[in-house]
């Protein structure tokens, strides 16, 4: 029972054991430990930085980038989130009051679409205004329904937020104060050649840095260019369309247009029709070479991929794991080319690795 290749296979099976326990445990912060790990790699350059101008003082610089992340990352979104919340609460609040009529908003553009359109929607069965406002009357009833049975659940997701949002803070200051000493050990363990463990490190931190920064970047930018837009013409909630056209840009490719191209054909077939096209030029010419501009020198200069499978991996990324997806799908696009690189220039020696 001592022969050494038994107990080297019952020490990998514990191993394996164990890690997979370690991770059950912490999934339920999934999110937190995450975002604190992808905050600490964003703000190690700078935490470096005020580590050489404090001396042997790291507490303190540990603590004075978990401020600044405080300040400028973390302060902004919330401020956001209850501007969003206000901006929503009166906008509902309007069309209860009658104060927007969404029924005759509807009216005007039934009865504005062409022939080819009105015969489409004959062929499901929504050829005059009454069966097509059942039937979005119905698709409202089966939100609202699935909206209610989240709200008794409000309370308990707060408090986990909560709870979720002060873990991710700890931990973020104990990987700031940390990280280095962690990584070197997490790299010591990996069985792979000190250039390959190199390489792959640096892939990894490349890609996270270049995705959180540049999607945040862009999203925020078109987010805030189609903000103004809807703010000049007058729509109603430009914070709200705003924020919803910065989260979609975080789909390259498509992303803000799925708000501000119906809200410009809807301004054109209800008779606006210079706000409708000038919407169209600002979100063609505009918010649209921010994406096709920003995001190309921002993501995949810096990580080196073609643009179609940034936009796959970060689709597929954002349909598996929500939105913490859109920087795990990219990162593990960028390792899989990263892999194949090292296996194909080293497919020889590969049992040596």
């Amino acid at each position: 029972m001592n022969h050494p290749e038994l107990q080297a296979k019952t020490f990998v099976l514990l191993l394996a054991i164990v890690t997979i326990a370690f991770g059950w445990i912490l999934m339920p912060f999934f999110g937190a430990i995450f975002w604190g790990a992808i905050l600490a790699i964003l703000f190690a350059p700078f935490h470096r930085r005020l580590l050489a101008k404090m001396g042997k003082r790291p507490v303190l610089a540990a603590l004075a980038t978990l401020s600044c992340c405080l300040i400028l990352v973390i302060l902004p979104i919330t401020l956001i989130a209850i501007s969003l919340t206000q901006e929503g609460t009166a906008l509902y609040q309007k069309v209860e009051a009658g104060d927007i009529n969404v029924a005759s908003s509807l009216r005007n553009v039934f009865t504005a679409l062409p022939p080819w359109v009105h015969s489409i929607l004959d062929r499901f069965g929504m050829n005059d205004f009454a069966s097509l406002q059942a039937w979005l009357t119905n698709a409202a009833a089966q939100g609202s329904r699935f909206m209610a049975t989240h709200v008794l659940s409000f309370g308990k997701n707060a408090f986990d937020f909560i709870v979720s949002f002060f873990v991710m803070l700890y931990l973020l200051f104990f990987l700031l104060l940390d990280g280095r000493a962690l990584a070197g050990r997490i790299q010591q363990a990996i069985p792979l050649s000190p250039l390959h463990k190199k390489m792959l490190f640096e892939k990894f931190t490349t890609v996270i840095r270049a995705t959180v920064k540049g999607n945040f970047l862009v999203a925020a930018t078109q987010g805030a260019l189609g903000g103004l837009a809807f703010w000049y013409l007058g729509l109603q909630g430009p914070i709200l369309w705003a924020v919803v056209m910065a989260f979609l840009s975080l789909l390259p490719a498509v992303g803000a247009a799925i708000v501000w191209a119906p809200v410009a054909l809807y301004l054109i077939v209800t008779g606006e029709l210079w706000q409708g096209m000038a919407l169209i030029a600002f979100g063609v010419i505009v918010i649209g070479l921010v994406d096709n501009i920003l995001r190309p020198l921002l993501v995949g200069k810096d990580i080196k991929m073609p643009d179609y499978l940034v936009l796959i991996s970060t689709i597929g990324g954002m349909a598996i794991f929500g939105l913490n997806g859109f920087v795990i799908g990219p990162v593990i696009a960028a390792m899989f080319i990263a892999m194949w690189d090292i296996f194909s220039s080293n497919k020889n020696n590969i049992g040596k690795l």
